[in-house]
């Protein structure tokens, strides 16, 4: 059962109760990247193994995401700055626990790539918070993951 989530702003990244930073980098560059992450929703199945389906809802103002094992959400873009930020809030999700939710994704020049850093800035009862924070090593791996394969998909265009 979908429930809404507490409308929380961008400063929620620094100060929600539980926060899981992970950075890495990669050979493209930061504009490449922010296209990849703002620009082309719907092809981030392309290459976050997680995703199975991503969609930008009016105009792009709003998005829908589905998960593997069918956790979904829905989310509201807090900050679009090319090629610097991209961040978003989620508004309605099936996750049992969950009060609030902001990913804000950064991205800065290294060297002749991007560092990307992911924010994943969470708020629930007492057991999602315990859970989340265990979530933190399965979190990293996917993050590595998926920034990983995001660099081979944008190698190849």
């Amino acid at each position: 059962m979908a429930h809404l989530l507490r409308e929380v702003g961008i400063d929620f990244v620094g100060r929600a109760p539980v926060r899981h930073v992970f950075a890495r980098e990669i050979s493209a560059s930061p504009e490449t990247v922010y296209r990849a992450l703002a620009e082309d929703v719907p092809g981030w199945p392309d290459w976050f193994s997680a995703v199975t389906l991503a969609r930008p809802l009016d105009d792009g103002a709003r998005r829908e995401v589905r998960l593997k094992g069918g956790t979904r959400f829905e989310e509201t873009i807090l900050a679009a700055k090319s090629p610097e930020v991209y961040a978003y809030r989620v508004d309605l999700t099936n996750a049992p626990g969950a009060r609030a939710m902001v990913e804000e994704w950064r991205l800065a020049p290294a060297g002749t790539g991007t560092r990307v850093q992911w924010t994943f800035a969470v708020d629930g009862t007492a057991p999602f918070r315990f859970a989340f924070g265990l979530a933190k090593p399965g979190l990293g791996r996917t993050f590595r993951s998926a920034v990983g394969a995001l660099d081979r998909h944008l190698s190849l265009r």
